[in-house]
């Protein structure tokens, strides 16, 4: 296929170990940005992303995530909460932070970083809540680590389009 898009979305795979080397913020903030562009029922926009560069920060987050290890490697990890006050509709909102999550990801990607997609985590969100002293309203979804693939995991494996598709009457 010639489509860049298509491309990038078979190209990007979860990133487990990490170089030291820090993206820079520019970076970061495009994949912020293609975050909030992700759609949303009502044009609600029902995210909000705590973006963790302190080391020390990151080991204690480090120890909520049976993953700690990636955690610890990546030298940026976004929190990625659901804002319970301007939700709507929980399920079309779920669909939004994924939808919001997998544009970070795919920009990551395409700018050469990588990414790990950490859901895990969220078996302990309220003791995280209560680390990072985050608002009552939010409530986490996910955590994003990023940064310069130290690692280069082998091509995923996919069922058939055929296996997939669902045949009418």
């Amino acid at each position: 296929m010639n489509n860049d898009m298509v491309k990038t979305i078979r190209q990007r795979r979860s990133i487990r170990v990490f170089t030291a080397q820090i993206p820079d913020k520019e970076a970061i903030e495009e994949i912020l940005e293609a975050a909030r562009w992700a759609p949303s029922g009502l044009n609600n926009q029902p995210w909000k992303f705590m973006v963790l560069e302190d080391e020390k920060i990151r080991e204690g987050l480090s120890r909520f995530t049976a993953y700690k290890k990636i955690v610890r490697s990546a030298p940026i990890s976004i929190v990625v909460c659901i804002d319970n006050d301007i939700s709507y509709n929980r399920d079309k909102d779920l669909m939004a932070i994924g939808a919001s999550i997998q544009n970070m990801l795919l920009c990551a990607c395409s700018q050469g970083l990588g990414t790990c997609w950490l859901g895990e985590i969220i078996n302990r969100k309220e003791e995280i809540k209560q680390y990072l002293k985050l608002e009552s309203c939010l409530e986490i979804m996910a955590v994003i680590a990023i940064g310069y693939p130290g690692d280069n995991p082998e091509v995923g494996e996919r069922r058939s389009l055929q296996e997939l598709l669902i045949t009418g009457k």
